[in-house]
């Protein structure tokens, strides 16, 4: 038996209140943990790609990425793009939207933390060193990727990650059982993945850890040929962050979370 989408929907409504009950530093250290889950979740899909190369090895990596929700939501922490499904108790007036815009602003930043933390730790460790250096042009190239698509681009394909991300969570929400949860939300993660679609709390770490690279004294042999003069902070920051973020709000808060409140919760008991 499995929780049907109109109970998931009046669930959420408790699990909606919990979160914006707790204090301020709870929430705070279960997003940095959430943070560290996608990093290191990022991490292992950029080396499980470079054994392969290519797009089979895109496919792979997609495979391995889906271990940072499972962490997130098996071993307890606090993600920005899947709190977008906090409108659900803000439309049905048990939380105000201030209370949400609390938990989004202080789960973000854990979340930065967090990965941020990762990143530098997986470059200052030498991990990138793996397979000849290859798993840190992979990382520089990423980066350079993600900061050089056009504002509209990053904007609509975090929409259409973050559909899928809050997506997963729910189907998860329908198992009653850890093996469950995670056969669940594996198919929605893989798929924004392998379509390349924007997640801002995974860019918070594949976008630091090609710049933490990129200024790695012994990688500069490796980049000779690429242009790298758009991989910045700042570039990082508005040309990436800023529209992904927004599109993820819109596609988890919008496309899912208001829609299946006007569905299953609206004008009912």
């Amino acid at each position: 038996m499995i929780n049907t989408p109109e109970e998931i929907a009046k669930n959420y409504i408790a699990v909606g209140k919990r979160k914006a009950a707790m204090s301020p530093g709870r929430v705070f250290v279960l997003a940095v943990l959430a943070g560290m889950f996608i990093a290191l979740a990022g991490s292992g899909a950029s080396a499980a790609s470079c054994t392969i190369g290519g797009s089979a090895g895109k496919l792979v990596g997609a495979c391995v990425f889906p271990a940072g929700l499972t962490l997130v939501l098996l071993a307890g922490s606090e993600l920005f793009t899947g709190n977008c499904l906090l409108i659900i108790p803000v439309l049905q007036k048990e939380i105000t939207p201030r209370a949400m815009m609390k938990n989004w602003v202080i789960v973000y930043s854990g979340n930065f933390a967090g990965s941020i933390l990762v990143a530098w730790m997986v470059v200052s460790a030498h991990q990138t060193a793996m397979f000849d250096g290859q798993m840190a042009v992979g990382m520089i190239q990423t980066a350079l990727a993600k900061v050089s698509m056009p504002f509209t681009d990053a904007f609509l394909k975090g929409i259409l990650c973050n559909i899928l991300v809050c997506l997963a969570v729910w189907v998860s929400f329908a198992a009653k059982d850890a093996a469950g949860k995670v056969i669940a939300l594996f198919y929605p993660v893989m798929l924004f993945v392998v379509c390349g679609f924007e997640h801002s709390i995974a860019n918070m770490f594949y976008c630091p850890a090609g710049l933490f690279a990129m200024a790695a004294p012994e990688y500069e042999r490796l980049m000779t040929a690429v242009d790298v003069s758009d991989l910045t902070w700042a570039g990082f920051f508005v040309k990436n962050l800023l529209p992904v973020t927004l599109g993820n709000i819109v596609g988890g808060a919008v496309f899912v979370g208001a829609v299946y409140w006007f569905v299953y919760l609206k004008d009912k008991e």
